[in-house]
């Protein structure tokens, strides 16, 4: 375990691979999970790629902070440690309010940039009705009171029938998070509209969708790449929000050429 004081809090992060790899990925979580959620997919990636993994704010082993965190604390969180591992440029794979996180690096410190990958994400994510239901919800019956709604948006049907362990497991990851750092990161994603950013994106971009999320459906992503100019945009088949997960080995297959490609 590696850990680094950052932006006012210990972040908890993990370099994998050879620090010469030809190739550098710097992935962003999703919300009420920790940095083993990208774990298969780096399994699935080959050996001239190296991998920057890190928990979000107040998520797996990384501190909260103060209360009252904004959009742009989670940025600060993510350049300081880019800037503190000694990445000059990479290319930045960001889930859900990750992928918010990783579009914002992109405003802030364009220079690091190389390519992005926007997993399951777009510069709005639901409305303020909807999050302040489920914060609301959280601090009725904590986030185990959540946990069936957001499997069921997290992971296919076929998931929840084939892989029931695995489904088991996640659910833990998801309810053994903070509940306040789970709340802040929802008035965070509540609170932020980066849609002025996705038209000035001017490095190679890849976005990715599960054809059954049901956090950021696939015409919410396809309208983020419209907006972003030469963007790609592809559709995962059999997948949920969390395609690292159910189809890691599909991911790859996407991220891997366009890494590569020069």
């Amino acid at each position: 375990m590696a850990f680094a004081a950052i932006n006012g809090i210990t972040v908890h992060y993990e370099f994998i691979g050879d620090p010469g790899a030809r190739h550098t990925i710097v992935f962003s979580n999703s919300l009420g999970t920790d940095f083993r959620i990208w774990l298969p997919l780096f399994d699935e990636l080959g050996d001239d790629v190296s991998v920057l993994l890190y928990d979000s704010r107040g998520h797996g082993l990384t501190g909260l902070g103060a209360a009252g965190f904004v959009m742009e604390d989670l940025v600060d969180d993510l350049v300081g440690l880019v800037d503190h591992v000694g990445i000059d440029k990479a290319v930045f794979c960001g889930l859900s309010v990750g992928g918010m996180v990783v579009q914002g690096l992109w405003r802030k410190r364009p220079d690091l940039v190389r390519k992005l990958v926007l997993c399951d994400t777009a510069p709005k994510i639901g409305t303020a009705e909807a999050w302040d239901g489920r914060i609301e919800a959280i601090r009725k019956s904590g986030l185990a009171g959540i946990a069936d709604s957001v499997m069921e948006r997290w992971f296919t049907s076929s998931f929840h029938e084939e892989r029931r362990v695995d489904l088991a497991g996640y659910r833990l990851m998801l309810e053994r998070q903070s509940a306040a750092a789970y709340i802040g990161t929802c008035e965070v994603i509540r609170d932020t509209d980066l849609s002025a950013i996705p038209p000035t994106i001017t490095v190679p971009t890849l976005c990715v969708v599960g054809d059954r999320d049901g956090s950021t459906p696939p015409d919410l992503v396809r309208g983020m790449a419209d907006m972003i100019p030469g963007a790609r945009f592809e559709v995962i088949e059999g997948c949920g929000h969390i395609p690292c997960v159910e189809q890691p080995q599909w991911l790859a297959a996407l991220i891997e050429p366009f890494v590569r490609k020069a």
